[in-house]
């Protein structure tokens, strides 16, 4: 069993190293304080999915293993997308847990988990007191439970496709890098009856990752997809990680294209069919995405980061979507959750409507310069949060994330790290030039 459960209970999910952090012992443990703390929200059954890593059959099948010794039954849904689970919890208003460590490199693994309906579990709803249940030890029951399975592939297509007007669909060439993760499993099952031609880059599972990190934060990880967008002249490129939850879009120029764009791109289609709708962004968007909702006659709301955050504000709110910048997306009609796949179809949607291409159709959405995420080691990060935030006393400041500053013609926000001694800067400005120089003056106050 992992001697330190403080070392992979993180802010959102369990995520460690296989074998020195999380190994069988652990996940049973882990699996236990689950279906215990499932039971006490009302619930007598779980869903319990994996993704292609090595060690996820045996991972999961420990978590099972510990569910069921503590008395709930549990439904194994096989491989699947994280966001492939979330759809089984919500359509069956049951929990659920999916072994993955999403874009982490070889020899991770973890297990997001969900409340009934999708609901969001992390440290600060749920994820504490099932650490606090498995560090505490079994407590085994009268009577274990019952272990069955369910194909949910079929389903989640037909739901995959329901955001989409079908008829609306052109023959694009779509190049998809799934990088040997868990697109390779959903992206055809969807595409399959769908009008688009798809090369897919990286189709086989394989949780070793030979070709490239499930990663496409990471402009290294986007190469091949930018190559082939430009050999085969396609229309568009699609970059997925590891678990399939996020999506990241290049232009046919294979220029790629932020989250924040993407979120606006959704957002005004979305909008067309439900008029005057809340639409969430999370604080480090680009302003032009709150500017975008405007224009599409919908109501802007700012977030703080996080997907716990979001669909907490997401169901307290109605509103129809929200996008982070990090590629998340997440939709009312998908129970809050987020999902890559369903973000992809709504873009190609979108893009099927707009003949002229994608590097048109985004020219009026990416109206500044951004810095994009730059982190920083710092020994005391209130100490620094609070030198800077004294240094711009003339600005327009809030705390709903960290700290946010409004110079009006640039922005800044900085926020410190859940995890390490780290100060996360994201600035926006009218030019590169500008960025280059605000950084310089926010960065030099540290």
């Amino acid at each position: 069993m992992p001697t330190d459960f403080d070392a992979i209970f993180k802010a959102y999910d369990v995520r460690g190293t296989v074998g020195d952090q999380l190994d069988a012992d652990g996940a049973w443990a882990i699996g236990g304080a689950f279906a215990r703390y499932v039971a006490k929200e009302g619930s007598t059954a779980i869903l319990v999915g994996r993704d292609m890593r090595p060690e996820s059959p045996e991972l999961a099948s420990a978590f099972v293993q510990g569910a069921l010794a503590h008395g709930i039954d549990v439904i194994d849904v096989g491989l699947c997308a994280t966001d492939m689970l979330y759809f089984g919890s919500g359509s069956l208003g049951m929990p659920g847990a999916v072994f993955t460590a999403s874009h982490n490199p070889a020899g991770y693994n973890g297990i997001k988990m969900c409340g009934a309906g999708a609901a969001p579990i992390s440290s600060t709803k749920g994820l504490n007191q099932i650490k606090e249940l498995a560090v505490g030890g079994p407590q085994l029951a009268h009577t274990k439970g019952t272990l069955t399975s369910q194909d949910l592939l079929g389903s989640y297509v037909t739901h995959v496709r329901s955001f989409v007007n079908t008829a609306d669909l052109m023959s694009l060439k779509v190049v998809a890098d799934t990088a040997n993760g868990m697109g390779g499993l959903v992206l055809p099952a969807v595409f399959a009856s769908l009008p688009f031609h798809l090369d897919h880059l990286y189709p086989e599972l394989d949780g070793t990752f030979p070709n490239h990190p499930a990663d496409p934060l990471q402009p290294e990880n986007q190469r091949d997809l930018c190559a082939r967008v430009l050999k085969t002249q396609a229309d568009v490129g699609l970059a997925f990680d590891g678990d399939a939850d996020r999506v990241f879009l290049v232009d046919e120029k294979a220029q790629p294209i932020s989250g924040s764009t993407t979120t606006a791109i959704i957002a005004k289609l979305l909008l067309e069919r439900h008029p005057n709708a809340t639409v969430l962004h999370n604080l480090i968007c680009s302003k032009a995405v709150p500017e975008a909702i405007l224009e599409a006659g919908g109501k802007p709301l700012r977030t703080r980061v996080g997907h716990s955050f979001i669909k907490q504000v997401m169901a307290e709110t109605n509103a129809v979507f929200g996008g982070e910048h990090s590629g998340h997306y997440y939709f009312q009609q998908n129970y809050g959750a987020d999902s890559g796949l369903i973000a992809a179809v709504i873009v190609l949607e979108a893009l099927s409507r707009h003949p002229a291409g994608l590097a048109d159709l985004v020219a009026s959405l990416e109206r500044y310069a951004s810095s994009g995420e730059l982190n920083t080691k710092v020994a005391d990060t209130d100490a620094v949060l609070a030198k800077v935030a004294a240094a711009y006393p003339q600005a327009a400041q809030d705390h709903l994330d960290g700290l946010t500053v409004d110079m009006g013609d640039w922005w800044f926000n900085l926020r410190a790290s859940n995890t390490e001694p780290l100060l996360r800067l994201n600035l926006e400005a009218a030019s590169a030039s500008e960025v280059q120089a605000k950084v310089a003056q926010v960065q030099g106050l540290f």
